[in-house]
């Protein structure tokens, strides 16, 4: 049975991924996003693939736009299913050095926006008897990682209110609060982050895709769970946090700077904390190959290399 689905941060990363997942699946989509223009082209990809789609320009920090969000929803499908916030934004720096309107705005947009949200969804939920609210956390919720201070921040934050929500939900039968919690990511954040520590930062290996995230994604939504971790590596590295605090904090510097960070210099800038740049929104932030194309290569190998040889014996 379809279902509709509010998506927010739906035009670059995971959000974008999830919002075809979810369109594949033949679900009514809302969508959300600062730049218009981007979101524009996502509403048609998920249009093309049979979704029918409302898209409405929305930043998730100004006040009352949550509840107008909500109020669209409803206006044109009669109400809300699955409430999907990917909605995030990073900056790099030490702390110290990281400008307090700079961090105070991660902090408002990965933290308190997903607050907002999940505060009109499940007003929603328990208005209309049930629906699922899926957060977006980070293994940067359970670890920490220096030079990202903000982000930590806003991620263990939102770890410890999934876990209130979850709690208080269980007085509310038909309401569901997950939270999927990937590790490195094939998105565009990291280039699109603030930056005041001089060098383009990266997901450090290994790295999953953002279609990977968005099936667990709409996983939870057919299936709700408490948490999904997507990663290879994540409980390895909330055991070494967890177990051996010591060894991991003399570890964690050096190896953000190995793996975490790019040698590509940078001057500092504000990134997309407080404007999008559509130019940089995609699903992938080309950290990955693209497989497809890979396997398109591999498999026109063996013509390229019998046309050369022919050539090379004419």
């Amino acid at each position: 049975m379809s279902r509709t689905v509010v998506v927010t941060g739906a035009t670059s990363g995971i959000g974008r991924a999830a919002a075809r997942e979810f369109a594949g699946r033949g679900d009514r989509l809302v969508l959300a996003a600062r730049s218009r223009t981007t979101l524009a082209e996502v509403r048609g990809e998920c249009e093309k693939i049979g979704a029918e789609v409302l898209a409405v320009p929305t930043d998730v920090t100004a006040d009352g736009a949550l509840e107008a969000l909500t109020d669209a929803a409803v206006t044109r499908f009669g109400g809300v299913d699955v409430w999907v916030h990917t909605a995030a934004v990073m900056a790099y720096g030490r702390f110290e050095e990281t400008p307090e309107r700079v961090f105070e705005q991660v902090v408002r947009t990965d933290l308190l926006a997903a607050a907002g949200a999940a505060r009109v969804a499940l007003r929603h939920f328990r208005a209309t008897g049930g629906g699922t609210l899926i957060l977006t956390g980070s293994v940067l919720g359970h670890i920490t990682a220096p030079f990202m201070s903000g982000y930590v921040a806003s991620k263990w934050g939102l770890q410890g209110l999934a876990r209130a929500l979850q709690q208080e939900a269980r007085e509310t039968p038909g309401v569901n609060v997950c939270i999927v919690t990937p590790g490195s990511v094939d998105t565009p954040v990291y280039q699109q982050a603030a930056n005041y520590l001089g060098r383009i930062g990266r997901p450090p290996l290994p790295i999953t895709s953002p279609e990977r995230v968005a099936r667990a994604i709409v996983d939870c939504a057919d299936r709700p769970r408490r948490e999904v971790s997507v990663g290879r590596v994540n409980l390895v590295m909330r055991f070494g946090f967890t177990l051996l605090p010591g060894v991991y904090d003399v570890l964690v510097v050096p190896l953000m700077r190995i793996a975490g960070l790019t040698n590509r210099p940078v001057a500092p800038h504000e990134g997309t904390v407080f404007t999008p740049n559509p130019a940089g929104e995609s699903v992938r932030g080309g950290w990955l190959p693209d497989l497809a194309q890979l396997a398109r290569g591999v498999g026109e190998l063996p013509a390229s290399i019998g046309g050369a040889v022919r050539r090379r014996l004419r």
